[in-house]
């Protein structure tokens, strides 16, 4: 696994999961539109609609989660919630949702643990063990890699990596905006793009224990109200 699996390693299947990417997305800014509709006075919308436009979401799909936010469309309120748990091998395990009923997902949340030699923890348990940075993706079989790179570090990115075909580049939280602007003007086109909770360190597991994590972050990130999961295996 490792630190550019956070989002590289899940790459490989975008086509399969692109449905399942934009109904995230979607309520994202949903949630976003419930203080305002008008994305250039409510940043967090503003946000949420850059992101899903960075991520190739159409644009009735975003204006129609703008209107059912906004309660145009539904009434429907959806609450983001962090959970934290061990999986395998006492691995640090984050899920962030958006669900309109926690106490139905909760649960739900937990028997995923439960099923595949995990629990949930108290909130803060594993939270230390991550750091939030931008990330952001590109196909390297679409675009120069020696021309991100330098894009990148003169814009102030902490880190770039390459796997397969795909070359990921991370820069702190606060300079997320200003890295975006510089490979829009650069004319990059993106794969994928959010803020993601990176590993400040990893742990090694064995054979039998990699293959029950895997299932057990397959299936919360097959959870319809989970928007994301991380994890600290190498």
């Amino acid at each position: 696994m490792g630190r550019h699996n956070t989002i590289a390693g899940r790459m490989a299947s975008a086509s399969a999961a692109r449905a399942r990417l934009f109904t995230k997305l979607a309520r994202e800014i949903m949630v976003s539109a419930k203080n305002g509709s008008d994305a250039s006075t409510n940043s967090a919308l503003r946000a949420a609609v850059t992101k899903a436009k960075d991520n190739s979401m159409p644009k009735e799909n975003i204006e129609r989660a703008i209107k059912k936010g906004s309660g145009e469309f539904s009434t429907t309120n959806y609450e983001e919630i962090t959970y934290e748990g061990y999986g395998p091998g006492g691995c640090a395990v984050m899920i962030e949702v958006l669900t309109d009923n926690k106490n139905r997902t909760h649960p739900e949340i937990r028997r995923i643990f439960e099923k595949n030699k995990g629990n949930i923890a108290e909130m803060g348990a594993v939270s230390w063990v991550f750091q939030k940075f931008g990330v952001f993706i590109f196909d390297k079989r679409k675009t120069s890699e020696d021309d991100i790179m330098n894009v990148a570090l003169e814009a102030g990115a902490e880190d770039v990596q390459t796997e397969d075909n795909f070359i990921s580049v991370y820069c702190p939280v606060t300079l997320f905006g200003f890295l975006r602007d510089a490979f829009v003007a650069a004319h990059f086109e993106f794969e994928k793009t959010g803020l993601e909770l990176i590993p400040n360190n990893f742990i090694e597991l064995n054979e039998e224990q990699e293959k029950t994590v895997d299932e057990l972050l397959e299936k919360l990130a097959d959870h319809d109200d989970v928007q994301n999961v991380y994890h600290n295996v190498k």
